[in-house]
C-alpha cells in the first residue's frame, strides 16, 4: 500500500521537473539568438574582410596598370616629338607651293579639283560670290581645300570707295559662305588686284586703315610670288602659262602662285597636270594657305 503512494508521488514529481518554467525558455531563446546573431556577425565580418581584401588587390592590380600605361604613355609622347621634330626639320629644307586660284567659281572648278585630287594636292580658292554654284563652294570644301576670301562683289570701284565698303563687302561674303557650307570662313584674303592695288592707293590711308580693319577681324591676307599670267589675256595659251608659273618658281623656296578659275581660264585647266608635274620635279610640296603660311605680300 505504501509502494503504490511512493510510485504516485514519483510520478508527479516527474510531471512537474518536465515543465520548464518561462524564464528558461526566454534565456534559452535568448541565449540561441545571441549566438545565432554573433555567427551573423561573424560571417559579414569575414565576407567584408573578404570583398575589402578583393578590393584592395584589385586596387593594387589598376594602378599598377595605370603606371604601366603612362610609362607607355611618355615612351609614346618622347617618341611622337622626336618624329615631329624629324618632319619639321625635313619640311624645313622642302619647297613649299601654294596653288591659289582668284575669281571664282565657274564651269572649270569641278574638273579643276579632279585634277588636283589626281596629284594630291591642296590649294586655295580666293572665291567671289556667284548665284547658282553653292555646290562648287560646298565641293570645295569637302574634298580639303581652303575656301578663302576675294570679296562679295570683286567690285573694284565699290570695295576701294571706303574702308567700311571694304570690310563690309568682305564680310558679306564670309557670312554666305558659312550660310552656304556650314562652316566657319577661313579668314584668309586676297584683295581684288593685290595690295599694292592702284584702286587702293588713291586713297592716301585707305591702305593702312583696311589693314588695320582686317588684322582687328582676324584676317591673314596674301598677294603672290609667281604669277601664271593667265590674266594678261581673256585666255592665254597653255604653254605659256606653264612657262610662267615653272619659270617663276625656279628661283624661290616657297611660291605662291597666282591662278584664276573663271570661265575663260580653261586652258589654265589644261595646264594643270604638266604645272603640278613641273613643280614636283622641281622639289615641290603643295600646301593650302594657313595664317601662319610665308607672308608674301606687297604691303605690310
Amino acid at each position: 500500500m505504501n509502494y503504490n503512494i511512493n510510485l504516485e508521488s514519483s510520478k508527479g514529481n516527474i510531471r512537474r521537473r518536465k515543465k520548464p518554467s518561462i524564464l528558461s525558455i526566454i534565456s534559452l531563446s535568448a541565449l540561441c539568438l545571441c549566438f545565432f546573431i554573433s555567427i551573423l556577425a561573424t560571417t559579414k565580418m569575414f565576407i567584408a574582410s573578404s570583398k575589402q581584401s578583393n578590393l584592395l588587390k584589385e586596387i593594387d592590380s589598376l594602378s599598377s596598370s595605370n603606371n604601366s600605361i603612362l610609362a607607355e604613355n611618355i615612351k609614346l609622347e618622347k617618341e611622337l616629338s622626336e618624329k615631329q621634330s624629324t618632319y619639321d626639320k625635313a619640311m624645313s629644307q622642302k619647297k613649299i607651293a601654294h596653288l591659289t586660284f582668284d575669281d571664282g567659281p565657274s564651269s572649270n572648278t569641278l574638273k579643276l579639283l579632279d585634277v588636283l585630287d589626281k596629284y594630291n594636292a591642296k590649294a586655295t580658292f580666293f572665291v567671289i560670290y556667284k548665284e547658282g554654284f553653292d555646290d562648287i563652294y560646298r565641293e570645295i570644301v569637302n574634298r580639303g581645300h581652303v575656301l578663302a576670301n576675294h570679296t562679295y562683289s570683286h567690285n573694284y570701284q565699290k570695295i576701294y570707295s571706303s574702308t567700311k565698303a571694304f570690310i563690309s563687302d568682305v564680310e558679306a561674303l564670309d557670312n554666305k559662305l558659312k550660310e552656304i557650307t556650314g562652316k566657319e570662313p577661313s579668314k584668309i584674303l586676297r584683295f581684288p588686284g593685290g595690295s599694292n592695288t592702284g584702286y587702293m592707293s588713291e586713297h592716301k590711308n585707305m591702305p593702312h586703315c583696311i589693314l588695320k580693319a582686317l588684322k582687328d577681324r582676324g584676317y591673314t591676307y596674301f598677294d603672290w610670288n609667281v604669277d601664271s599670267s593667265d590674266a594678261t589675256k581673256v585666255t592665254l595659251d597653255e604653254k605659256s602659262i606653264i612657262k610662267s608659273v615653272l619659270d617663276g618658281s625656279s628661283n624661290v623656296n616657297t611660291a605662291n602662285i597666282l591662278m584664276h578659275d573663271t570661265n575663260f581660264k580653261y586652258t589654265t585647266l589644261d595646264a594643270m597636270p604638266k604645272i603640278l608635274e613641273g613643280l614636283k620635279a622641281q622639289g615641290y610640296v603643295f600646301r593650302p594657305l594657313k595664317h601662319d603660311s610665308a607672308a608674301i605680300r606687297f604691303i605690310n
